[in-house]
């Protein structure tokens, strides 16, 4: 697919909800490969915002962006608008700190990309392209990226009051799901929260026709736009929030209770995750897309030499393999993890018998041969020296784990082992196997 921006200026003006500000935004279009900036017209010098993660300076109720003393509030509802839309490359001139909040949703910044058109431009789209889950978890906030060919958002909310209750949805994002079923959903807040956050410099912008105010017992406003208006905007906001990646996604995003402070740290994980290139690719400020490697062996490959199987086996993959010398392989930990259902559910830690045994499985493939094929032995673990854990391993962790032979004989080896997260020892042991021969 072709990137995209929009065909000619459009404006709308509006109050800022939390800044009171007055402002004048006009959306202009871009060459390819610049993404989406924002421009301070009211400042000297005009001074640019890139609306990037790495740029985000505040998450009070709101998404804020931001380089040195330049700051603009409030950029999630026109970001999730524009990401809905398809629209890669634009410019958004503002003539205050706020982004206006309208009535709470993004139909103000759509009506105007609506009015203004959309075109496709002489440039591929580049997509994060998920070939492998992300996970994130705080509190009682967890969100997760799947691989998917679509970009799709599942969300569930739950809240203490009968007006809400739980509330979960699951859109697949297009064109057309978004402006008739997300880009109308309204932000939302207690009225028992307007003092505290007024007192906080908030809201200074905001009433009944800004925002769903949830009273005691009932919502204030008139009706709701849908029944599941609050999960609606949770997923309108995870939008915007996520495109500050610089990019659409092809994944399944899959949320409980997030926020904005939760899909900014999602979104920088996700980064960490597909956008850590060495090499810059002009207009986005980040690295390209890291090329996959191939493992040394497979999956398939591995389950050729291991016995284990399903929930047992514990290698995804092995990285690299010099024969009865080095190894070193992969555990993707996931919270699909069987062991996660009791180990804990409400603090989900890897158990670190699991890990020696990941541990035990990676070097036992240190005694097969050249290509990792099977050579009628199999290495059976008879003892564990010197083994400590160092940190805990947890859903959404990679582990790398390292082992080279320490001594051989025909009968028995010894190895030393590390498992390694994020470059961080989480354990290391000596480990002894019983080498064995078994009937083809």
């Amino acid at each position: 697919m072709r990137q995209r921006t929009i065909a000619s200026e459009a404006s709308y003006s509006g109050v800022g909800l939390h800044t009171g500000s007055l402002t004048t935004v006009t959306f202009k279009p871009a060459p390819p490969d610049s993404g989406i900036t924002f421009v301070r017209t009211d400042l000297p010098d005009r001074p640019v915002v890139p609306a990037l993660v790495d740029n985000v300076v505040d998450v009070s109720r709101g998404t804020t962006i931001g380089i040195g003393e330049v700051a603009i509030h409030t950029v999630e509802h026109a970001m999730s608008a524009f990401a809905g839309m398809g629209v890669d490359n634009i410019t958004v001139e503002v003539d205050a700190d706020e982004i206006p909040n309208g009535d709470g949703s993004s139909l103000p910044a759509l009506g105007a990309i609506m009015k203004a058109g959309i075109v496709e431009q002489d440039a591929e789209k580049q997509y994060i392209t998920v070939d492998h889950p992300v996970y994130y978890r705080k509190d009682d906030v967890t969100l997760s990226i799947l691989p998917s060919d679509e970009f799709r958002v599942t969300m569930t909310i739950s809240y203490g009051h009968p007006a809400i209750g739980t509330q979960y949805a699951s859109f697949t994002i297009n064109e057309d799901t978004f402006r008739s079923e997300l880009a109308p959903a309204r932000t939302f807040c207690f009225l028992r929260e307007v003092k505290m956050l007024q007192e906080a410099g908030l809201i200074k912008g905001g009433d009944l026709e800004s925002a769903v105010v949830i009273g005691d017992d009932k919502i204030l406003n008139d009706d709701l736009r849908f029944p599941d208006e609050f999960v609606r905007h949770k997923i309108l906001d995870l939008i915007g929030d996520t495109y500050l990646l610089g990019r659409p996604i092809k994944g399944h995003i899959i949320g409980a209770k997030c926020g904005h402070e939760k899909n900014v740290n999602f979104s920088k994980q996700i980064k960490k995750a597909y956008l850590s290139g060495q090499q810059e690719r002009a207009g986005d400020g980040y690295g390209a897309l890291p090329r996959r490697q191939p493992p040394a062996l497979d999956v398939n490959k591995i389950m050729k030499i291991l016995p284990h199987r399903y929930p047992f086996l514990l290698v995804d993959r092995i990285l690299s393999f010099e024969p009865m010398k080095t190894v070193t392989g992969m555990k993707n930990v996931t919270v699909n993890e069987p062991f996660f259902q009791g180990h804990w559910p409400d603090v989900p830690v890897m158990p670190g018998v699991l890990i020696i045994e990941a541990m035990a499985q990676v070097s036992a493939m240190l005694v097969f041969g050249e290509n990792g094929e099977p050579n009628g032995r199999l290495a059976f673990l008879t003892g564990i020296e010197k083994a400590k854990f160092r940190n805990t391993v947890v859903p959404g962790d990679q582990m790398v784990i390292k082992a080279e032979m320490v001594h051989y004989r025909d009968s028995a080896c010894k190895v030393h082992a590390v498992a390694l997260t994020d470059d961080v020892v989480a354990a290391e042991a000596v480990m002894t196997f019983a080498l064995m021969e078994i009937d083809a």
